[in-house]
């Protein structure tokens, strides 16, 4: 099974972007020439690649629903999992 997480491109220099996930959380060299995605967009990221572009309400509801399924997890296991699921790590 494959999980994205949805993050706003905030920066873009060739076929790469920054990505906030908010929360601080900030990753560069994000790979985009797999979709038409524009500074503002919101886009879904799995493994270090971005692999749609989503509107604002479609990022906003995905991360209530990643909060609702991670409630009783410690924060450690959530950003283990968030670290996992967008590629990299801290």
């Amino acid at each position: 099974m494959c999980v994205a997480f949805p993050g706003k491109v905030i920066e873009i220099s060739g076929d790469f972007g920054k990505i906030d996930f908010g929360n601080g959380t900030i990753r560069d060299n994000i790979l985009l020439s797999l979709v038409n995605a524009q500074i503002g967009d919101y886009v879904l990221v799995h493994a270090g690649y971005a692999i749609q572009v989503i509107d604002e309400d479609e990022a906003r509801r995905t991360i209530e629903i990643w909060n609702e399924m991670t409630k009783d997890l410690s924060h450690e296991k959530k950003k283990q999992d968030f670290y996992e699921i967008i590629g990299g790590s801290e």
